[in-house]
């Protein structure tokens, strides 16, 4: 006895996609309906919603918001660099020179003999030149303490103390935000290669970014803020 309709193949189930969970079908959008996480035709995203693979903010929206600050000129730029050596230069800069000539004078009174002495030639100093050792330290140590914190500030804030002064500000060129510290001390570095001819910090006076060499190889500008 033969059957009118043999058994065809048992139907096999889907294939598993890769990353898919192991069993689970994959579904497929009724008629009209757009794929899971694509939004419908002419709809348009909430606050803060942003599209599968769309960059910062809003497609063809410029990250910085609704206006891009102004670019810093070179001018106040130059202005909060020097303002920023004031600050953090000055106070140390002092101590290391009073601390050198201290040392200075009291190596040279040690070489006055007993005999110049007694003629009245020379007179020797009741200083110690561990003074003067201790306050040469003291203005290296502080000088290098206040240039860590003004690299922590811009870092955190994307103003040294200098910057704020003027008002400008060090920003990230992709999102606007500050650098964080790591990136500011980087950039720091990178002036290394502004210092050639001084090319590089003369740079920002025709470039269309107002960008130094080290602005540019960690992808930040300089803008104002008010």
């Amino acid at each position: 006895m033969t059957h009118p309709n043999p058994p065809g193949p048992y139907p096999s189930y889907p294939q598993q996609q890769p990353g898919q969970p192991y069993g689970q079908i994959p579904q497929q959008p009724y008629p009209g309906q757009p794929y899971p996480g694509q939004p419908y035709p002419g709809q348009q995203p909430y606050p803060g919603q942003q599209y599968p693979g769309g960059g910062y903010g809003y497609p063809g929206q410029d990250p910085y918001g609704t206006q891009r600050p102004p670019l810093a000129g070179w001018g106040s730029r130059v202005g909060a660099s020097l303002l920023d050596g004031l600050i953090s230069g000055a106070v140390p800069m002092i101590l290391f020179i009073v601390g050198m000539v201290m040392t200075v004078s009291s190596q040279a009174d040690s070489s006055c003999s007993q005999f110049s002495a007694d003629q009245g030639l020379c007179t020797r100093s009741t200083s110690s030149p561990m003074a003067g050792v201790i306050l040469v330290l003291l203005g290296v140590v502080m000088g290098f303490v206040l240039g860590l914190w003004m690299l922590y500030r811009q870092g955190k804030t994307g103003q040294s103390l200098g910057k704020k002064i003027v008002g400008i500000s060090v920003l990230r060129e992709r999102d606007g935000m500050p650098t964080g510290f790591g990136m500011a001390f980087v950039r720091n570095l990178c002036h290394i290669v502004d210092g050639f001819f001084y090319l590089g910090y003369l740079w920002p006076l025709w470039d269309e970014k107002k960008q130094t060499f080290a602005d540019k190889i960690v992808s930040t500008v300089v803008v104002r803020v008010k």
